[in-house]
């Protein structure tokens, strides 16, 4: 099998200004002049494509970081968005009418999960719930009004990997459509190629990996693309979630060194997830061989990239996780914070953080423990130093 490389994918893209400049121009404009009137009239019915009309529909800027994620994807198209839940809600309502049904994985990020749950039910969007893992349920939760499977490559926060081939198989057999939040693993994991139809990002977390800007993308098929956008009934177009140019601009300069930053991430996370295993710490980790999905993991992961920068450390409860953290931070190993993909480690207690959306009863329902602490595994030069750093807490606390 021909290897598959993202980065290159990225590195043959040529883009740049219109002076020439070796980055592409930034533009500062809301709209855009049109050379003929009847030009203009076509955009606004949907009759004329690639057209820049308005920067809610689309902006140079905005089209060069689209272009790069669909290349990092293999997808035809892509588009961008001012965060992560606006590239997943977009991608939702696009596809979703009054009366459909969405079958997801119960193990999902808490906003996508709290969406799912709670503000669907107002448009009489019915949603399943399964272990994703589970393929016998998932399949047996498809119904007749069934649109589309919601999963994410490598689930928050349990880290279970998804079958993306299998379940692209249960879809066309169905009819229906995968998304595929694939915010964990960039370049690690290529759902479109394993036959995901919609793979949806937080470009907030490893994509642009400095925490400096919110922003979201979606990559897939130009028909898909094209109704996002489309003036009159496109769900990203009317809804909105624009994002800013300057911000595209910074996010495509540092897109290019994604394939460099998820190798570094990739091996600190190793290399502490093995040696808290052997201190006989509950580790999750898709590297380590006592992850129940690690071969799965390495049949549709592209390895030179490693397994990724997250990991969870089970101490039984909140506040011995709170404890651990606040001694972490204070010997400068990271941060006790949400999200992820910084240069630095963040660390946070998923059931009373980012999976707080999430009722105790699922939570206890699907094995996320009180005390389960997300790590998200910064560009530490020295990873053996920051992992010392790391028992000396432990130590202190009695865990080891």
């Amino acid at each position: 099998m021909k290897k598959n490389d993202p980065a290159s994918r990225i590195q043959d893209l040529r883009q740049f200004g219109e002076f020439g400049g070796v980055n592409p121009s930034i533009t500062d404009s809301s709209t855009y002049t049109f050379l003929e009137a009847d030009t203009m009239v076509d955009t606004f019915h949907g009759e004329t494509q690639g057209c820049f009309l308005y920067s809610r529909h689309w902006n140079p800027s905005n089209k060069y970081l689209a272009d790069a994620l669909a290349a990092l994807d293999e997808t035809e198209a892509g588009w961008v968005t001012a965060s992560g839940m606006a590239a997943i809600t977009c991608s939702l309502l696009e596809l979703c009418n009054s009366g459909d049904h969405i079958v997801t994985s119960v193990t999902t990020y808490g906003g996508t999960f709290a969406f799912l749950k709670n503000y669907l039910p107002k448009f009489n969007i019915d949603v399943s719930f399964v272990n994703i893992a589970d393929l016998e349920s998932v399949e047996k939760a498809i119904r007749p009004n069934t649109r589309l499977i919601y999963t994410e490559s490598l689930t928050n926060p349990l880290l279970q990997v998804s079958d993306i081939p299998v379940l692209s198989d249960l879809c066309k057999t169905n009819g229906i459509k995968l998304i595929v939040d694939n915010t964990f693993t960039p370049m690690i994991v290529s759902p479109a190629r394993l036959g995901a139809d919609i793979v949806v990002y937080s470009m907030t977390k490893f994509i642009n990996g400095k925490n400096d800007c919110v922003a979201g993308a979606i990559c897939s098929s130009v028909d898909f693309i094209n109704a996002l956008s489309d003036v009159n009934a496109g769900s990203a177009m009317l809804l909105g979630p624009v994002l800013d140019p300057l911000r595209s601009s910074s996010i495509l300069k540092n897109l290019h060194t994604l394939h460099i930053r998820m190798k570094q991430h990739s091996r600190n996370a190793m290399f502490i997830a093995e040696r808290f295993l052997d201190l006989g710490l509950k580790v999750i980790y898709p590297g380590l061989e006592s992850h129940p999905h690690h071969t799965l993991m390495k049949e549709i992961m592209n390895p030179e990239f490693g397994f990724g920068g997250m990991f969870t450390l089970d101490l039984g409860d909140h506040e011995t996780s709170y404890k651990f953290m606040q001694a972490m931070q204070e010997k400068d190993i990271g941060y006790l914070a949400v999200s992820l993909g910084y240069f630095k480690t963040l660390f946070s207690c998923s059931g009373h953080s980012t999976s707080s959306e999430v009722p105790e009863d699922i939570q206890k329902e699907i094995g996320l423990s009180d005390g389960l602490t997300r790590f998200s595994i910064g560009l530490d030069n020295d990873i053996e130093r920051t992992c010392e750093k790391m028992i000396s807490c432990l130590k202190e606390m009695n865990i080891v």
